[in-house]
C-alpha cells in the first residue's frame, strides 16, 4: 500500500490543527431573565411564590454543572432567583451592572475556559446574548410575562454559538 506525501501532509496539518484547537478554552456563559416577580409598582420587587419555585426548578437543572462563578444585577428579584443555586454550587454572587458590557467583557475574560451564570432581565438578557454572539439585535426583549428562557452562548476564539432553551412552565 503506498501512502501519498500528501496525504501525510493533510494527516499532518489536521493533526496540528486539532492539537492547537484543543488547547483553546470554550466559556460557557448561561444566561437567563429573573423568575416571576411581585407585580407591586416598586422599582424592586420580589418574586411571587412562582418565582421562588423556578428559582429552586433552576437550581435543581443546573446542580450538576461546574459552575466558576454567577452574576446578577443588584436587584432583588435577580438575586433570589440565582440564590437556590449559589448555595448548592458553594458560590457567591456578585453583582453587575445589566447595562455594561466592559463589565460582561471583563466576566468572561476573568473566568475564560470556565462557566459563568448571568442573571439579568427581560431587555439586558437578550442584548448581552447578542454582544457575546456578535449579533446585532437578532435576539429581542423578551415579553414581560415570559421567564422561561434559558440561553447558553459558548465562547471560542472571540466568537460566540447560541443554544436557546426553555425551562419551566
Amino acid at each position: 500500500m503506498r501512502i501519498s506525501i500528501k496525504f501525510l501532509c493533510t494527516v499532518a496539518l489536521s493533526l496540528f490543527a486539532f492539537t492547537v484547537l484543543a488547547q483553546q478554552k470554550v466559556t460557557m456563559v448561561i444566561l437567563f431573565r429573573h423568575a416571576e416577580k411581585v407585580m407591586d409598582g416598586s422599582s424592586d420587587p420580589d418574586l411571587t411564590d412562582a418565582g421562588r419555585n423556578r428559582a429552586i426548578l433552576l437550581a435543581d437543572l443546573l446542580s450538576k454543572a461546574k459552575i466558576d462563578a454567577i452574576y446578577s444585577t443588584h436587584f432583588k428579584r435577580t438575586e433570589n432567583t440565582v440564590a437556590p443555586l449559589a448555595q448548592r454550587q458553594g458560590l457567591i454572587v456578585q453583582n453587575y451592572d445589566g447595562g455594561k458590557m466592559a463589565e460582561v467583557d471583563a466576566m468572561v475574560a476573568k473566568h475564560q475556559g470556565g462557566t459563568i451564570v448571568i442573571c439579568g432581565h427581560s431587555n439586558t438578557t437578550p442584548a448581552i446574548v447578542n454582544y457575546l454572539a456578535g449579533h446585532k439585535d437578532e435576539f429581542k426583549t423578551f415579553d414581560d410575562t415570559d421567564y422561561g428562557n434559558l440561553v447558553i452562548v459558548s465562547r471560542f476564539d472571540g466568537e460566540g454559538k447560541v443554544t436557546w432553551l426553555r425551562y419551566g412552565n
